[in-house]
């Protein structure tokens, strides 16, 4: 299933967020959207998930999702979005309680998404008492849970510290290896971007435009090898050539509001 950004643009009253993006995340790959404070990124990833109405464009999907699928696609928020009263087991089974399945058959749901994360020890457990790492498999395995087609993640590892980001960032990439799910993915930190994502799309200040596309030249897997962080510190380097001025003029903006 491909995800179709047309022409979209957006605007909160006289405040014009978006201005005619678009770009198509092919069935089962990474696109991750970069660009300064402000330049429209979560505003994007809510149009593109159905949340929100582009003021002008559209976005779509071309083709069928996978049969299995049952939300196409799925949101993986920064703040976990979990519910306290529930354990970690009751909120990965809390999207599919109104699914047509059998207890039998959510319990197997559930079991699965619980193995993929590493979260089968912990199934009863409440939020309260996990890590922030862990809080957020478990949003991940809720995602998974509906086994979507797309993922829409917005700033899925910015609140945690750096240890257990690149922990989460591995498992990000053993979840996405086999292609069977795209993903969408709002960040600001540019080592997440080279790392998981095939293409880079580079946003503009606000109102965010495309500014440029960067292809990663390497596998997912080739990236994990020692002698490719060389091109990944450059890669890295060029995005911030692209982003850094405009960067320092939103931070300047936002400092003087």
């Amino acid at each position: 299933m491909d995800l179709i950004a047309d022409h979209i643009s957006h605007h909160f009253g006289a405040l014009e967020v978006l201005d005619d993006v678009s770009f198509t995340l092919r069935s089962g790959e990474v696109v991750a959207i970069v660009g300064p404070s402000g330049c429209g990124k979560s505003t994007l990833l809510s149009i593109l998930g159905g949340l929100l109405q582009p003021s002008a464009g559209q976005a779509e999907w071309r083709g069928a999702p996978p049969p299995d699928s049952r939300n196409p696609l799925t949101f993986v928020f920064q703040d976990f979005a979990l519910l306290p009263w529930c354990t970690v087991a009751e909120n990965v089974e809390f999207p599919l309680l109104h699914a047509n399945l059998s207890e039998r058959e959510r319990c197997a749901v559930v079991d699965d998404a619980l193995r993929r994360t590493s979260l089968s020890d912990f199934r009863g457990a409440y939020p309260r008492q996990l890590s922030g790492g862990m809080r957020q498999r478990v949003g991940i395995a809720r995602a998974l849970g509906v086994r979507p087609a797309i993922l829409l993640m917005d700033e899925p590892l910015s609140a945690l510290d750096s240890q257990t980001r690149e922990l989460l960032m591995e498992d990000f990439i053993r979840l996405l290896a086999d292609g069977s799910m795209g993903a969408v993915y709002v960040t600001h930190n540019l080592e997440e971007a080279v790392r998981i994502a095939d293409r880079i799309v580079v946003l503009s200040r606000r109102p965010g435009r495309i500014r440029e596309v960067v292809t990663i030249p390497l596998s997912r897997s080739e990236r994990g090898d020692i002698h490719a962080r060389e091109q990944l510190l450059a890669l890295q380097s060029d995005l911030w050539s692209l982003i850094r001025e405009q960067a320092v003029e939103a931070e300047r903006e936002v400092q003087h509001a």
